[in-house]
Parts: C-alpha cells; structure tokens; sequence
C-alpha cells in the first residue's frame, strides 16, 4: 500500500470520527455510559476494516466478508450492553445496542466512500438519540401512553 492509498484511509478515519463523535454528542451530555468515546471507537473501527480491506484485496467478496463479520460482532457488542443492563424482567439498553450498531453502519460507508449515506446517516441517529430531550417529543409521547397506555407505546 503507498502513501496516498494511507492518507485516503487516514483522512476516512478522521471523517468516521468526527461522525462518530458527533452520534455520542447527545448520549455524552445526559451521562449516558456510551457516548463519544463508545460511538467515536465502533465509526472508526468499522470504517478502518471497510477502508483496509476495500484497499488490500481485489474480490468484493473479501470485502463483503468483512462488513458482515462487522455487522455480526457489533451486534455482540449490542447483546452484550443490553445483557449488562438487564434485570428484573426489563430490559434496558436497547436504544444504545441499536444505535451503537447503525454507528457501524456509518463507519462501513465511510470506508466505502459513501459520505453523503454516512452523514445523513450520522444525524439521523443523533436525532434519534435526541428525541426523548425534545419537549414536543415528550408532549406527544404522554398523548400516546394516555391514550394506548404504556405497554403499547414501548413495544
């Protein structure tokens, strides 16, 4: 690999972190126990393995092996944050194993040079994330669950 194919991925992983970052931003500022940190390292994780092995190998296949063994072992990451987090009958943690997931997502794009899908799909998440801060959010939540009660509204 030369130098510019290095710069390329370089100037990707910096692109995945910022984007990365920018999903925890939210979870960060409520103390939530993912935030930069977390969703910075899963972005640029996956865009590092996308970015290399899209550069090394010449098989598209090799590649798509790649990005499902991506896929597979943040979902075990997922599992593994909604398993901690659990007890008692409830389940706590989904919000963060999914989003922490489409974060790969993100990173995947990114070292496929699908920026603009990256980016759109970076505030997409951190909308998500932010949606349970937003009072006309709130308002309409406490509408639903008066009205269909609250096992409705969380299934």
């Amino acid at each position: 690999m030369d130098i510019n194919a290095e710069l390329i991925i370089i100037s990707k992983l910096i692109v995945s972190f910022l984007l990365g970052a920018f999903i925890g931003l939210d979870r960060e500022r409520h103390g939530r126990d993912a935030g930069i940190r977390t969703y910075a390292a899963v972005c640029i994780g996956a865009t590092l393995f996308t970015a290399i092995t899209a550069h090394l190998v010449n098989n598209p296949s090799d590649t798509s092996r790649v990005i499902a063994n991506i896929i597979t072992g943040v979902g075990f990451l997922g599992a593994g944050i909604i398993y901690r987090n659990s007890g008692a009958g409830t389940s706590h943690g989904l919000t963060t194993a999914a989003t922490v997931w489409c974060t790969s997502a993100v990173g995947v794009a990114v070292g496929l040079d699908m920026f603009i899908i990256a980016i759109i799909g970076a505030c997409s998440l951190y909308f998500l994330l932010s949606l349970h801060h937003q009072k006309w959010y709130i308002r309409w939540k406490q509408k639903m669950i008066h009205k269909y009660g609250e096992e409705d509204c969380n299934n």
